[in-house]
């Protein structure tokens, strides 16, 4: 049996156990082919331990119709955001700063995060944690 080839690749961002056929999700998996309350029906069972967080989705669609969902973990800056207890970054982080992040939180939400980063190991990991911590308004101690 030949292998299934991919036709399309969608990211979306949908929050967990809670996705709706509405304006978001309709116009996207409509125009891809796939049937949306099927894909909202499979989507909220498969990510119904993760309510409150924002599920980054890849959608591989294939040529018979068919697809393959693959989450990701939540976005660092919303691990940011949570481990500060805020919930926004600085409009201006050169000048107003929002918080401090300990290096060892740094460091956890580096390794939560490791999976889906292009590091090799935590150190370089955490560097990119504390980049996105940066540009928030967010000093890292």
């Amino acid at each position: 049996m030949a292998a299934k080839k991919v036709t399309k690749i969608l990211k979306l961002q949908i929050p967990g156990g809670q996705a709706v056929p509405g304006q978001q999700l309709g116009p996207v998996l409509g125009s891809a082919g796939i049937p949306i309350g099927e894909f909202v029906k499979r989507f909220n069972d498969e990510t119904k331990g993760r309510i409150g967080e924002t599920v980054p989705t890849v959608v591989e669609i294939f040529d018979d119709r068919t697809y393959r969902l693959t989450y990701k973990t939540e976005p660092a800056s919303a691990l940011i955001l949570k481990a500060l207890g805020k919930e926004k970054g600085s409009g201006t982080p050169n000048t107003s700063k929002i918080g401090t992040l300990t290096q060892a939180k740094l460091k956890e939400i580096a390794e939560k995060k490791m999976s889906d980063l292009n590091a090799n190991d935590v150190d370089a990991a955490s560097k990119i944690i504390a980049g996105t911590a940066r540009s928030m308004g967010v000093e890292v101690k």
